[in-house]
């Protein structure tokens, strides 16, 4: 006999959740030890923050959003054995306070419930299946708060950077107003190129300002994802080697995702706890058995206590209702399947764009970088040479100094631009490239 791909699924679906049904307590144990290492870790490490590990480690621990997800996984877990589990027993106790023949004088009931068969089994499933899409969000939380950290961390690198070369240009800006002086004192040069030095170079001391004072509201933000005051003192970021990574092509990159994407496991668990929910519903239609026994204490010495076995059921009457929860767990399950859809296609297009973006971002570091930046410092060179000779006036040489500028900044946003669309990228795929 053919065993079809779709059973070979419902095998596999079922024994996932065996598995989780065993694990589960072992699981919620392992992650409260874990909970508890990492609030202890956490005050040790958030005042030494450095690189891009030091932040990810910190953020992990910290961010408020990220342990709500956490809890919301250990409360879906402790689901699990709570859905395993009977109802609680019932114990009925009767006094009789005024009889006739006098012989009883009081009696004692115990009765336990007993769900139709299946029921639990379907209720643990689907526990189950919502405990595995809990740990979905976590992760799907994890990525995205990863994927901020590293946006933000390259975004600061930058900005040092950007402060740097507007340092240097600065600087260089003060030479060539030196330059012009001295042109000016030997009579090779007008007045007026001191004057556009000096306009160049107030206009480089506010853009520096700028820059500078854009560290607070920076580091407020970061220190907002790691759970830190707002005002916490955030040295400026290590340099990051360039991250090279094999590119994919477009095909693989959608199966990578299709496989490994959270927010797509997360509602392939949901589909099944719907499914489950389904069975639950079904079986509602069908009773469920109380069994019991009954003592009766005989008050009269020669007759003996009277024991009574008991077993009842309840009568599934109102079908309309049943049908009504049948259609609901029906309908979860279509709503599921659309939103897994629409989130699938979602997810597949911003990985098409940033996958652009990466790329477009290489292209960019690879002119700048190679070429257009070393044709402009060459440009500079020139320049310089050439007014202090008289062949060109003062506005090409600044010219040729906005331009090295303007390129030296486009290569550090190319290359700023590359490592953020690269986390960005990880964190829709589900994993590192």
């Amino acid at each position: 006999m053919t065993t079809g791909y779709g059973e070979i699924q419902s095998v596999h679906t079922k024994f996932t959740i065996k598995i989780t049904q065993v694990m589960a307590e072992t699981v919620h144990i392992i992650l409260l030890i874990l909970c508890i290492t990492a609030s202890s870790l956490a005050s040790n490490d958030a005042n030494n923050i450095a690189t891009l590990s030091d932040y990810l480690r910190v953020a992990s621990l910290n961010n408020p959003e990220l342990k709500a997800k956490f809890e919301d996984w250990r409360a879906a877990l402790a689901q699990i054995p709570q859905a395993k589990s009977l109802d609680d027993p019932k114990f009925t106790y009767g006094y009789f306070v005024e009889q006739d023949d006098a012989l009883n004088k009081q009696k004692f009931i115990l009765a336990q419930t007993f769900p139709w068969f299946g029921k639990i089994q379907a209720r643990s499933d689907a526990a189950s299946a919502k405990a595995n899409a809990a740990q979905q969000r976590y992760q799907a939380a994890k990525l995205e708060l990863f994927y901020k950290v590293k946006n933000n961390f390259y975004e600061y690198a930058f900005l040092k950077t950007s402060i740097d070369i507007a340092s240097e240009n600065l600087q260089l800006i003060q030479h060539f107003e030196e330059v012009a002086r001295i042109k000016y004192r030997t009579d090779t040069a007008s007045h007026p190129d001191i004057i556009r030095a000096q306009i160049e170079l107030a206009k480089f001391q506010d853009v520096l300002k700028s820059l500078q004072e854009l560290r607070t509201p920076m580091v407020a933000g970061l220190n907002a994802i790691i759970n830190q005051p707002y005002d916490s003192n955030l040295p400026w970021p290590e340099k990051q080697p360039v991250k090279a990574i094999e590119m994919l092509s477009r095909e693989g990159l959608i199966n990578l995702l299709l496989e490994f994407n959270p927010q797509l496991a997360e509602i392939n668990w949901e589909i099944e706890a719907a499914r489950s929910e389904i069975e639950l519903a079904k079986k509602r239609f069908y009773p469920d058995m109380d069994i019991g026994v009954e003592w009766l204490q005989n008050e009269m010495p020669r007759n003996k206590d009277e024991v009574m076995l008991m077993f009842s059921v309840n009568i599934p009457l109102w079908q309309e209702n049943y049908k009504a929860g049948e259609m609901q767990a029906k309908s979860m399950l279509r709503k599921n399947q659309h939103e897994k859809n629409a989130v699938a296609n979602n997810q597949i297009t911003m990985a098409i764009e940033t996958l652009y973006d990466i790329e477009d971002s290489q292209r960019k570091i690879v002119l700048y970088g190679e070429n257009l930046l070393l044709k402009a410092q060459q440009l500079l060179n020139a320049s310089e040479e050439a007014y202090k000779s008289g062949s060109v006036d003062f506005l090409s040489l600044i010219d040729a100094q906005r331009t090295l500028l303007e390129y030296s900044l486009e290569l550090e946003r190319a290359t700023s631009t590359y490592q953020q669309k690269i986390a960005q990228l990880e964190s829709i795929i589900g994993r590192e490239l």
